[in-house]
């Protein structure tokens, strides 16, 4: 841990009016949550996301949808916040951050405590009827999967689709909205786990910059925002925030 940079950046923090986060897929990883991009690792380096992951491949094909993604609901429904999660929660009840913008749809912040959460993809945890809109919960797929039932479908007959945003989507206005709100007038923004390179999400941290705002940085790999970054820290995020955490108390 480079504590001399995790110190500037406690300092940031502690000293900001309005502290912003927003989150990636890294910040999951921890907690067992494959991401998609990462080199080598990441999912769609398995499968194109053009056949699974655009609304045109879901509707002309559930089933190859749900077959390369409910192992991944299953995944995701027993998996538990990691420190780093942990960490932002605390931020916000110590008053230090005022909100949690995030690209995942894993329900791990709100899970972690974090009230103030703007889910820019949506909110894998819960799920609706293409046809009568009917919402069910993500455990409910996760036991339909796993009891062989194949696609999951309403008791309308209507498939199941997930509250996520697929390829081909519009992002949730009123969130992206509130996001480009909270980037703009924030006075610090922490990117924590993203590589940023997701568009619009991927934009906000200009956005905050333009505000005046001083970004920092925590992701194991490079990001396009790093030479502007007041604070970049190369480290684990489930190591790094909680180590800011303990330097804010002090």
């Amino acid at each position: 841990m480079n504590v001399e940079l995790a110190r500037k950046a406690a300092d940031f923090i502690r000293n900001a009016n309005r502290a912003v986060a927003l989150t990636g897929a890294g910040i999951s990883v921890p907690s067992g949550i494959p991401d998609f991009r990462s080199p080598g690792s990441g999912l769609w380096d398995k499968v194109d996301p053009i056949e699974v992951a655009t609304i045109d491949a879901f509707r002309r094909n559930p089933e190859k949808f749900y077959s390369f993604m409910g192992p991944l609901s299953k995944v995701v429904e027993k998996a538990k916040p990691n420190p780093a999660h942990l960490a932002l929660a605390e931020w916000e009840r110590m008053g230090k951050l005022h909100s949690v913008i995030t690209q995942n749809i894993d329900n791990m912040h709100q899970r972690a405590g974090s009230r103030k959460v703007i889910e820019l993809h949506g909110n894998g945890a819960f799920a609706h009827c293409m046809n009568c809109r009917a919402e069910i919960e993500q455990a409910e797929i996760v036991r339909r999967l796993e009891s062989g039932g194949g696609v999951p479908r309403c008791d309308c007959g209507g498939v199941i689709k997930p509250d996520v945003v697929l390829f081909g989507e519009p992002l949730p206005f009123k969130q992206l909205v509130q996001a480009e709100r909270d980037a703009e007038s924030c006075d610090v923004m922490v990117v924590v786990g993203s590589s940023l390179t997701v568009a619009p999400a991927s934009m906000l941290p200009q956005a905050a910059l333009a505000g005046g705002a001083s970004v920092i940085v925590i992701n194991l790999q490079n990001t396009y925002i790093d030479s502007h970054a007041a604070v970049v820290l190369r480290e684990k995020v489930e190591e790094a925030l909680p180590a800011i955490t303990e330097m804010l108390k002090k």
